[in-house]
């Protein structure tokens, strides 16, 4: 989502080395917003809750009252600074949006939290983004040698000042031109004195819908926030859509060429709520069905299905139901592990899995285990949990990631190591089953993923979804991976070699 949230800063923030990370793949952010309504901060603090596990370290709320503009930005979880009726006092309006965001926890970070608000010429306007633009350095090195002064390193940043340049006659106008020129996986809600307007990239990467609370129109990266609301669901923003609510209601732009949608598989693997129906498809069901083909695949004589909690559970229910073995809840897991626990020691890192999971003796002792987890990224984390399995007593573990191996880094939105860390495409299948020190092991093929999404095979020639990582076929250019790589090889300025280390 920003430079300073790049993974290498992350690592560095933390002070952990790149094979010592937590093994947790993290989408950046979640968005809402709400038009019209008298109490529109508090709505988007309860959207915000519902979104959380989008974004866990910080939170903002940007809310306009006919007058001015009112923000709060701050680390922490929703619930941690937006909680209690004072919220509406502190942030008074009847149009508001809220954003939440993975981040590394530390003051340094403050400024890229979001909304991100600027005063332009056509008046106020504050903006909320999830995802990722792949042209974001090329586009602030234009803004900086032009005379940009950035308060922050974040990408959202660049679409403002985008907006503030463009020449166009109003505030639509202005916001559409900004999108004309940036790439990549997104999606936007923004707030103008007038308006709330929504926005979702030409290719439909990240989710965004549309909801009705009451008469008022919710805009929401998932459908979980509004049914947390109680906003009924409209319909999906879609894929290159711009739309534009105010007091006359609802306006849908399409203001460039059409393309086909390719929406992010990992949004049904592991990202979305399994509440939530993502592009027309529930989460849960494409989570069962992964299971089931999984089984289908990769199935092993054993005696218990047991999911790593808490995204392993629909997939463990489905290849349970689909291999006749019994669901088991062999590792049972705490949801109250604070946030900003530190690991400062190898050895208080190993105890950290056993704070997070704990296994279930009862349920594992002398059983041959089939072990269901969501995805396997760099290993780190599923060694610890194979080994705790075998010392609570399992006679046999089978490993399964309901999802294909994972080959490519992530440029859309997704905190995903570099291509040197991720466990798959450094090692075989047998290389990979000896490190993690498991019976056997076995990942759902990419045609395997397809099926369980009801989509029909996997066409090379024109894919369904965004698949890169799986694949290594990116949907857009990678305008700033190209400038790295040109940078590296041309000995350029240090700054730019730190920026683009991700």
């Amino acid at each position: 989502m920003t430079l300073a949230s790049s993974h290498s800063e992350r690592v560095e923030a933390h002070g952990l080395s790149g094979s010592d990370r937590d093994d947790a793949l993290r989408l950046e952010c979640g968005v809402f917003g709400v038009w019209g309504h008298p109490q529109a901060a508090g709505v988007v603090a309860l959207g915000l809750h519902m979104l959380q596990h989008r974004g866990q370290e910080a939170c903002g709320i940007a809310a306009y009252d006919g007058t001015k503009f009112h923000t709060e930005r701050h680390m922490g979880h929703v619930g941690e600074v937006f909680s209690g009726p004072d919220v509406v006092r502190r942030l008074p309006g009847f149009g508001a949006i809220g954003h939440t965001r993975y981040s590394t926890s530390g003051g340094s970070f403050l400024r890229n939290i979001q909304p991100m608000f600027a005063d332009l010429e056509t008046g106020g306007i504050a903006i909320g983004h999830n995802g990722n633009l792949t042209n974001f350095l090329y586009l602030r090195r234009r803004l900086v040698a032009e005379g940009a002064i950035f308060q922050s390193t974040s990408d959202s940043e660049v679409i403002l000042h985008l907006i503030a340049r463009s020449r166009k006659p109003n505030a639509v106008d202005r916001f559409v031109d900004a999108l004309a020129q940036i790439e990549g996986g997104y999606a936007l809600v923004a707030l103008t004195n007038d308006m709330l307007i929504g926005a979702r990239d030409p290719l439909g990467i990240r989710p965004l819908v549309i909801g009705d609370l009451d008469g008022r129109l919710v805009l929401a990266s998932e459908t979980c926030a509004l049914e947390g609301v109680g906003a009924r669901f409209v319909r999906d923003v879609e894929h290159g859509e711009v739309v534009v609510i105010s007091d006359k209601g609802l306006t849908s732009l399409r203001p460039f060429p059409a393309a086909k949608a390719r929406p992010c598989l990992f949004e049904y693997v592991y990202f979305a709520r399994p509440d939530s129906v993502v592009n027309g498809r529930s989460v849960y069901g494409v989570r069962k069905r992964m299971g089931a083909r999984l089984a289908a695949e990769t199935g092993v004589d054993a005696d218990v299905v047991v999911p790593v909690p808490d995204s392993g559970v629909p997939a463990a229910i489905g290849f349970a139901q689909a291999s006749g073995l019994p669901y088991e809840l062999g590792i049972i897991r705490s949801h109250y592990m604070g946030r900003t626990f530190i690991q400062p020691t190898q050895g208080v890192r190993e105890l950290g899995v056993r704070m997070k999971h704990s296994p279930n003796r009862e349920v594992l002792e002398g059983k041959r285990v089939i072990l269901i987890d969501d995805s396997i990224v760099r290993g780190t984390t599923s060694v610890k949990i194979v080994r705790m399995v075998r010392e609570a007593g399992a006679k046999e573990v089978h490993l399964r990631s309901a999802s294909p191996p994972i080959l490519w880094p992530d440029f859309y939105g997704i905190d995903m190591p570099d291509r040197q860390h991720l466990l798959a495409a450094n090692k075989s299948l047998e290389e990979m089953r000896r490190m993690l020190e498991c019976d056997t092991l076995g990942f759902l093929s990419v045609d395997g993923l397809y099926e369980a999404m009801e989509a029909g095979p996997r066409d090379p020639d024109c894919p369904q979804f965004t698949d890169h990582y799986f694949t290594g076929d990116y949907p857009t250019r990678l305008v700033d991976q190209d400038l790295a790589a040109n940078a590296e090889a041309d000995q350029p300025d240090r700054q730019l070699s730190l920026l683009v280390s991700a």
